[in-house]
């Protein structure tokens, strides 16, 4: 079976040290192009890597008929104008997370999408392909938790760069964005619904003007997610999922390494069990899988729509910590 073969917008660190690295490696993926607005960028970055072709624009890259597949890692305020312009130059698209600055800029690329069938599109939720995440939704479905109940997540680092674009707030920084995401995303796919309603705290830096700190409750109905996440903490990150009879902790939930296996815990009747995840790199399992859809024209992983749903919870906690009451969705 043949690769395919991607190319990349932009010389974005998560791209060219982590995602396209990855997707060298893949059974069904090669990284063929990357592009630049500086050529000379896309030049030392296509050196690095063994990347065939480098382009001086981004249109460029589009244009190339030997490219099948675009990864856009770009700024969230160019997820999906220029997601949209791979769709309408024949390209599969990859488009990192958040999928959009809104739901409803999210909406404008699925009604894109719907134009051209043939073409599969995705969020780059790389966590929940890995093997630790399937496992724990397995747990969950098998009903080895008993009813699942609620779920308690944290993920943070420390950055205060006025430079970096996670804290400008005009092109979609701050931390729900960034890394919140994550928290809302996880409860959604381990309850396999989406909440009826949620609360939320955010504060704010007053300079930078992006939510360095958030808290919220997502209500499921038949239970609860809580998170906190922020940009302006100690680094840290855990989940844990709970149920009548059991519950799942895992210890690297998102940016799992990938050079050494991963840990989990299952509790349940009184006993700890640790499980061991096989050393994997998320990255590589993302691109196989969204490369082996476009080869068998079947659907990607991640429906498009899921993008949107993320989107409409995160925008109801920041009106709920603007108003400080529930907000239904």
């Amino acid at each position: 079976m043949r690769k395919v073969r991607w190319g990349q917008l932009s010389v974005a660190a998560i791209g060219v040290n982590k995602v396209l690295p990855a997707m060298q490696r893949g059974k069904y993926s090669a990284v063929d192009a990357i592009a630049s607005r500086e050529l000379r960028r896309a030049r030392k970055a296509a050196k690095t890597l063994g990347i065939p072709k480098a382009y001086g624009s981004y249109e460029e890259l589009l244009a190339d008929p030997e490219i099948d597949a675009i990864y856009n890692p770009l700024p969230n305020h160019l997820h999906v104008p220029w997601s949209i312009k791979a769709l309408e130059a024949g390209k599969h698209v990859l488009c990192e997370k958040p999928l959009a600055l809104s739901s409803a800029e999210a909406q404008t690329l699925v009604d894109a999408a719907k134009k051209y069938p043939h073409l599969k599109i995705m969020e780059a939720f790389m966590y929940r392909h890995h093997p630790q995440w399937q496992k724990a939704k397995r747990l969950v479905n098998d009903g080895k938790l008993g009813e699942l109940r609620t779920i308690q997540s944290f993920f943070s680092y420390y950055n205060d760069d006025p430079n970096n674009i996670r804290n400008q707030a005009e092109i979609g920084g701050g931390g729900l964005m960034d890394i919140g995401c994550y928290n809302i995303s996880l409860s959604r796919f381990i309850f396999d619904k989406e909440p009826q309603r949620v609360i939320g705290i955010v504060e704010y830096d007053p300079q930078l003007r992006i939510d360095y700190l958030a808290s919220g409750i997502l209500d499921f109905e038949n239970g609860a997610a809580t998170f906190t996440c922020s940009t302006q903490l100690s680094s840290y990150q855990r989940v844990n999922i709970f149920g009548t009879r059991g519950r799942v902790e895992i210890e690297i939930p998102f940016n799992a390494p990938s050079d050494r296996p991963c840990k989990m815990w299952h509790a349940s009747q009184g006993k700890m069990r640790e499980i061991k995840i096989p050393t994997t790199n998320q990255y590589t399992v993302q691109g196989d899988l969204m490369s082996y859809a476009i080869l068998k024209d079947l659907p990607v992983p991640t429906p498009l729509q899921d993008g949107v749903n993320n989107m409409r919870v995160i925008e109801a906690l920041v009106a709920s910590g603007r108003g400080g009451n529930w907000v239904t969705l």
